[in-house]
C-alpha cells in the first residue's frame, strides 16, 4: 500500500465529507469516555479528531506520512491523539488499545487476517467499528461522469489480498464469520452540496486518482474533469444525501 494516497492528503482533508455528528456521537457512546481507540487507516483524522473529544485517547494510525502530517496540523491543540505511522499488517507493534474504528479503510485490508489479529489483541468487551457507506451505498450524481474520466486516464482501482475489491465479499459477511460476529448496524443521513472544484478535489482524494497516481497528467485530468462536469450540468452544483452506516461488531456473549 506504499504511496497509495500519495499527494491526496490535502484534498482528502478539504473535500471528503465528514461522517456527521450523529455517527461520531454513536461511536463515542459505544467506546465510552475511558476508551482507548485505534483509528486504523485514519487519514487526516476524519474520525480521530472529533472522536478524541469523547474518549480517553485515540491512536491515529496510517501508512501515509502526508495524511499523518495533515492530521497533526488539523488537530493542533488536541492533546489525546497519538499520530503513528503503521498499517494493518503491523498491529502487534502498536501500543495497547481497547477498541478499533475504521472509516472507509477496512475494505483495503486483508480483512480476515486483520480480524484474527484483533481477536488476539482486543480485550474482552473490545469493539470493532466500521464507519462508511452501508450495503447499498448512494452513488453521487456526478460519479458516472467521473468514472468515465478516470477510465480515460487509466485510474484503476487498487486491490489487496482479501480486500472487498479483490473478493467482492461485503464487510458484513466477513465480520459475521469472524470472532466478532455480534453485529449492530445504524444508518445516518446528511445532505451535502458540491461544486465543480469540490468534485474535482474529491477525485484527487481517491487512491486510484491521487496526484501521485496521475503524475504529470494531473493538470490534464483536472481540465478533462472540469469540462465533463460542466457538460453534465452547466450550473456546476450538485446536491445529494450522504448515507453513513456505523457498524459495530462484538464477540458474542457467553
Amino acid at each position: 500500500m506504499t504511496d497509495l494516497f500519495g499527494g491526496a492528503a490535502p484534498y482528502y482533508a478539504k473535500y471528503r465529507s465528514d461522517h456527521g455528528d450523529q455517527a461520531i456521537g454513536h461511536l463515542a457512546r459505544t467506546f465510552g469516555p475511558d476508551g482507548t481507540v485505534l483509528d486504523l487507516g485514519c487519514g487526516p483524522g476524519t474520525v480521530a479528531i472529533p472522536l478524541a473529544r469523547s474518549v480517553r485517547e485515540v491512536l491515529a494510525v496510517d501508512p501515509d506520512e502526508g495524511m499523518l502530517e495533515t492530521g497533526r496540523g488539523l488537530a493542533a491543540g488536541v492533546p489525546n491523539i497519538r499520530w503513528l505511522r503503521g498499517d494493518s499488517t503491523r498491529l502487534r507493534e502498536l501500543p495497547a488499545f481497547g477498541h478499533i474504528v475504521m472509516g472507509r479503510s477496512f475494505h483495503w485490508m486483508d480483512r480476515r487476517a486483520v480480524l484474527a489479529d484483533l481477536d488476539e489483541l482486543l480485550p474482552p468487551g473490545g469493539v470493532v467499528a466500521l464507519v462508511g457507506p452501508g450495503r447499498q451505498p448512494v452513488e453521487e450524481p456526478w460519479e458516472p461522469t467521473m468514472r468515465r474520466v478516470r477510465e480515460e486516464f487509466g485510474a484503476n482501482t487498487f486491490t489487496a489480498t482479501g480486500s472487498f475489491q479483490a473478493s467482492g465479499e461485503h464487510p458484513h459477511d466477513v465480520l459475521a464469520t469472524s470472532a466478532f460476529s455480534d453485529l449492530e448496524s445504524t444508518v445516518y443521513e446528511h445532505r451535502l452540496t458540491y461544486d465543480v472544484d469540490a468534485v474535482i478535489g474529491l477525485q484527487l482524494s481517491y487512491s486510484y486518482s491521487s496526484p501521485a497516481r496521475l503524475g504529470d497528467r494531473l493538470e490534464a485530468f483536472k481540465e478533462a474533469a472540469r469540462k465533463a462536469l460542466l457538460d453534465l450540468d452547466p450550473s456546476g452544483t450538485w446536491e445529494y444525501t450522504d448515507v453513513i452506516e456505523v457498524l459495530t461488531a462484538r464477540r458474542p456473549a457467553g
